[in-house]
Parts: C-alpha cells; structure tokens; sequence
C-alpha cells in the first residue's frame, strides 16, 4: 500500500495543532510535530494513530526551520503537507504597542510561517504535489481594537497565502489559509486572563463576551478548525482561499 504524503504541523503541542495532527494521523498521514514544548508534543503523538516524529524546536529560527524540514526530508523523504499553525496574540493599545511587542507578533505570526512556506516549497514543486495551509485568523480580514500588531501580522500571512498560491498554480501545489474566530484554546484562556486581568470581569465573563463576538455565541472548537484544515488537504481545487471559521461573523 503506498504510503500517504508526510505532513509537518508546527505549533503542534496543544490546541488547534494538537487537534490537526490527530485529524492528519487518523487519515493516515505521517506527522512530524514541532512546537517548542518537547512534553507537550509527546503528549500529541500519544494521541496520534500512525507513525510520528518529535522535534522541538523554536519556530522563529531560521536555523532551526532548516533543521526541522532536513530531518523530514531524511526520514520520510520530504513533506507533502504544512500546517503552519504555530502563532501567539498579545493585545495593547496602539499607542502602548512597542517595537518589541510589534517585532514579536511579526516574527511568529508572519515571518515564520513564511520562511516554512520557503522552506518546504521546493521538495513540493519536484514532487509535483503539495498541501500548504496556514492557520491565520479572522484578524486577516478585519481589524479590531487592541491587536494592532496582531492583526497587521496575521493580514500579512494572509498577502504570503494569496501570492504563493498565485505563483504556484499549476504546479500542484496549493496554498491556503484557515481564519478563525475565539476558538477554545490555551491561547484564547490566556486572552480571557489579561480580558479579566484589565477590566475586572470574571474570566467567565470574560469568556462570555468572547463567545458573543460570534453570531453562534459560543468558542469554535479545535476540531471544526482542523475540518477546514482538512477540506484545504483534500480539495485540490481550493487555492488562495482566506476560509473563516468563526460562525458567521465575517461573511465572504
């Protein structure tokens, strides 16, 4: 039986890459699992059904992206999948945001993905094949108070998608992003914290004010998030798509 395309997920310890990589291996695919927390990954490829590789590394090295795709490459010959989801979200006014807070929300949210998309692009087009999602969010495609730089890096990541996947058509490979909405993660609890931390709500009204921002009133769940992430593996028709996952609350 030929063996399905090898697939690298970053970001993959917990949360939305815990639950694409658990998608991924129950659909038989390969995964390589990088995140910065060796712990965590483990506890991922405990979950996972098929055959895994662990390899913790920081997303923002350029050095260690390089050694993350070579140690693909040599054990199952390259990737044919990357699910770039590692990311983080800091909020702050526009007039408190610092270079430092700026530069860090780029440097995870837009450059590292892009130097992945860099990376593992050129084994895809000899291949003739590939499966390039990003995992962005409805700060893609919408602006809102406080997370200037957030949502200025995640448009970014959003003009990476679209260009890629103009340049590549034809080729096999495709390039597309996954935007959601609050989804229940340990990074919207962080979001809930500093919500509570600032105003003085409970965190479970902190919770609740996030749930409301979406039409259907409640978090997205990991597991819709990684369907849209499956959909764009499986249709090769979908390319350069932004596809939100926020329950109606951007319309496009």
């Amino acid at each position: 039986m030929d063996l399905k395309p090898a697939a690298v997920v970053t970001g993959a310890g917990r949360g939305i890459g815990r639950a694409v990589a658990v998608k991924l291996s129950a659909e038989g695919y390969r995964v390589a699992l990088t995140a910065r927390g060796e712990d965590e990954l483990r506890a991922t490829a405990a979950l996972c059904a098929g055959e895994t590789l662990v390899l913790p590394a920081d997303i923002t090295s350029s050095e260690a992206i390089d050694r993350l795709f070579t140690a693909v490459e040599d054990a199952w010959g390259g990737a044919g999948v990357l699910v770039a989801n590692a990311g983080a979200g800091e909020s702050a006014p526009l007039v408190k945001t610092t270079d430092e807070h700026w530069a860090r929300m780029l440097e995870v949210n837009l450059t590292a993905p892009f130097r992945c998309v860099r990376r593992v692009v050129p084994g895809m087009l000899d291949r003739g094949y590939g499966r390039i999602v990003v995992i962005a969010s409805v700060a893609a495609k919408r602006g809102e108070p406080y997370i200037t730089a957030y949502a200025a890096s995640k448009h970014g990541v959003l003009g990476v998608v679209r260009s890629a996947a103009a340049e590549f058509a034809g080729t096999g490979v495709t390039v597309n992003a996954v935007c959601p909405g609050y989804v229940a993660t340990p990074m919207t609890d962080q979001t809930v914290a500093a919500i509570a931390d600032r105003t003085g709500r409970t965190p479970a009204q902190a919770r609740a004010a996030l749930a409301a921002k979406q039409p259907n009133g409640r978090l997205v769940t990991v597991d819709e998030v990684a369907g849209a992430v499956w959909l764009c593996v499986t249709n090769a028709a979908l390319n350069g798509q932004g596809i939100n996952v926020d329950g109606g609350g951007v319309q496009s």
